[in-house]
């Protein structure tokens, strides 16, 4: 007879398998999980990531903004993107851009005290693109509309 998986060995599982990006960083905001989506999704390694910044996949025309807001977080323990998808741009290992969406979970020790943010991320840059050209479509047809 199987025995009922626990829910630390489902979590677990679940994490590692997810064709999302799973990932957390410390206080520092240094990389501790990189799950296989992750590695798909950035091109690094878990091996390559694990101990890095997290400045190796933000655009570093943004992460100037990004550490101020990690400071804020760290300090006060909570974002409204706790509740709210957070969109923003991603660099790959190759450099290339992509857009993601992801939501944050604040980790916590049993004092309440902040170790560190965990995020789900999905690229979306198939999708914005899309979005992009419908616009430019929508806006060329109301300026032949116009004249």
């Amino acid at each position: 007879m199987q025995e009922t998986p626990t829910q630390e060995w489902l979590a677990g599982y679940i994490v590692s398998a997810s064709s999302d990006a799973v990932m957390c960083a410390d206080r520092e905001g240094i990389i501790r999980l990189w799950n296989s989506g992750a590695e798909r999704m950035f091109g690094f390694s878990a091996a390559e990531a694990l101990g890095q910044s997290l400045d190796l996949i933000i655009p570093e025309n943004l992460r100037g903004r990004h550490w101020d807001g990690y400071a804020r977080v760290m300090e006060s323990g909570s974002s409204r993107y706790s509740a709210d998808l957070l969109t923003a741009p991603a660099i790959r290992k190759d450099g290339t851009r992509l857009s993601t969406e992801f939501s944050m979970v604040m980790v916590k020790d049993d004092a309440g005290i902040m170790l560190g943010v965990a995020a789900i991320i999905r690229d979306v840059s198939s999708r914005w693109q899309r979005e992009k050209e419908l616009k430019e479509r929508v806006r060329v047809l109301e300026s032949e509309k116009d004249s």
